[in-house]
């Protein structure tokens, strides 16, 4: 069975995890409201791809996870406020993004799920969780307004599900995956690129 390391699985659950802790930050909210905005944040996507491919969820079975998520909302609990003015929460997000879109297409292919579904699953993992945390913030969900996010998710999946196809080490697959999502998605943070939405 193919897998990535487990670093990079626990490295996009921390840095999700830090971006639902931001978001309850942003609404000025209790000790308790961040970790559970951590918590479903860093584990939102992946279990819903486990729960769809049919697989034991994750983070039931690894105590490291809950334990990451609820560190990541001490950090941004404890440290001053100017170190996360900004666009940290978007930050944060991005790397968590490209990350978890490539662990998710791994994990799928891993199981001997064909393709398409790797990527689509990859999409699921790096999204879910951002729009879970939208969701509960009140805020309006990334998905709804025309900025790059899913496609930065969907260029990190497909691009390492091919070079996986062609024969290329799972290891450098995965960084040159990550490594495109979190580009395109930084770019579109700094320059502000978006999809032209529908204007018929």
């Amino acid at each position: 069975m193919m897998s990535l390391p487990v670093w990079l699985d626990l490295f996009a659950t921390a840095v999700f995890a830090a971006s639902g802790a931001l978001a309850a930050a942003g609404q000025r909210q209790t000790f308790v409201t961040f970790c559970f905005f951590a918590l479903v944040t860093g584990v939102g996507g992946g279990t819903v791809r486990d729960l769809l491919i049919g697989v034991p969820v994750f983070w039931v079975q690894d105590w490291r996870v809950p334990v990451i998520c609820i560190s990541a909302a001490f950090a941004i609990w404890f440290t001053p406020a100017r170190w996360w003015q900004g666009r940290a929460l978007d930050w944060f997000d991005a790397a968590g993004l490209a990350a978890y879109a490539v662990f998710g297409a791994a994990k799928t292919l891993g199981l001997g799920i064909n393709p398409i579904s790797a990527i689509l699953m990859g999409v699921i993992t790096s999204c879910v969780g951002g729009i879970i945390r939208d969701v509960l913030a009140g805020t309006p969900s990334i998905i709804m307004r025309p900025e790059i996010y899913v496609s930065a998710a969907a260029l990190a999946a497909t691009l390492f599900v091919l070079l996986v196809s062609m024969g290329t080490p799972l290891p450098l697959a995965g960084l040159i995956g990550a490594a495109a999502g979190f580009g395109l998605r930084a770019l579109a943070i700094a320059r502000g690129w978006a999809i032209p939405p529908y204007n018929r």
